[in-house]
């Protein structure tokens, strides 16, 4: 029999699924000390975001029984991917499953920086009347600058062009086709020309949100960051939110998570979700018929 780890969890009709299709499921987390030792008696494991497949996992299970690792989300970067398929593991992912969920939490940060929605709620709740404080601004009218265009960032665009906001993007593919109404322009162009920046690349080697690159964007500028957190130097970040650089950040992932730099979490110009960009019901559902379809794909019979 086949047998499928979850160390994160997976998707209860997805689990039933695959229990039904001849397969055995198991759903326990495994630290990282724990894991290499259990790892090779597992044909498959399914992982989210807390669990990370290294070299001492992938030694173990390439000795074992693994075959194939599968990421519940966009990006693989808690994987170390080549490494594996050296050693003969698969290694695929969900990134078609949870993008408008993704896209649609940016646009709900976008609207929280620009009507003091976090704020207010706060203050409220502390028993605090600041009407005159929370004028904010309207989203149509102003840019929005886009770093990455691929699928989400696709999907933010065009929710955010239906607002009435302007959208320009960068990306490293170049222009999209030409019937897209997006502007492509220059990385430099997105700092000096957006309102609002939204980042959509996967982890870089170096932080594209940085001193020098914040140095060239628009004074109050506002941020928002639902990919990676090694896209922003989060020093950076907090000096600018200090001194009024960026008016605002909005930040989905964290260099460690939980979220444990009180800097962040209690910095009153940012506004935090906890790592809930695929955390819509529908975007689970997705994730898990991806996954049932990655696995009896593959161990046909």
């Amino acid at each position: 029999m086949v047998r499928i780890l979850a160390t994160d969890g997976i998707e209860s009709s997805a689990a039933k699924a695959l229990t039904d299709l001849g397969f055995e499921v198991v759903q326990q987390f495994y630290d990282e000390k724990e894991l290499p030792s259990k790892a090779a008696e597992y044909d498959v494991i399914v992982v989210r975001s807390a669990t990370k497949i290294r070299k001492p996992v992938i030694d173990t299970a390439a000795a074992g029984r693994l075959k194939l690792v599968i990421r519940g989300g966009v990006g693989i970067d808690n994987i170390d991917a080549e490494y594996a398929k050296e050693k003969g593991i698969e290694v695929q992912n969900t990134p078609l499953a949870s993008t408008d969920s993704v896209a649609e939490l940016v646009i709900a940060h976008l609207f929280s920086l620009a009507r003091f929605i976090y704020d207010a709620n706060v203050t409220m709740r502390a028993g605090k009347w600041e009407k005159k404080r929370y004028e904010g601004i309207e989203l149509a009218g102003k840019t929005l600058g886009l770093i990455g265009m691929g699928r989400i960032g696709r999907s933010v665009a065009k929710k955010a062009s239906g607002l009435g906001m302007n959208v320009i993007y960068t990306d490293i593919t170049g222009h999209l086709p030409v019937n897209e109404p997006f502007k492509f322009v220059s990385q430099d162009e997105i700092f000096a020309k957006a309102d609002f920046i939204s980042l959509h690349v996967p982890k870089t080697n170096a932080p594209i949100i940085n001193e020098g690159t914040i140095s060239k964007m628009k004074d109050g500028v506002y941020l928002i960051n639902t990919a990676r957190a090694q896209l922003i130097d989060t020093k950076a970040l907090i000096k600018a939110l200090d001194s009024g650089k960026i008016a605002a950040a909005a930040l989905d992932v964290f260099d460690e998570e939980p979220v444990k730099d009180p800097a962040v979490y209690n910095h009153p110009k940012i506004s935090m979700t906890p790592h809930i960009g695929a955390a819509t019901v529908e975007a689970q559902g997705r994730i898990g018929e991806n996954i049932v379809s990655i696995i009896s794909e593959k161990f046909k019979k």
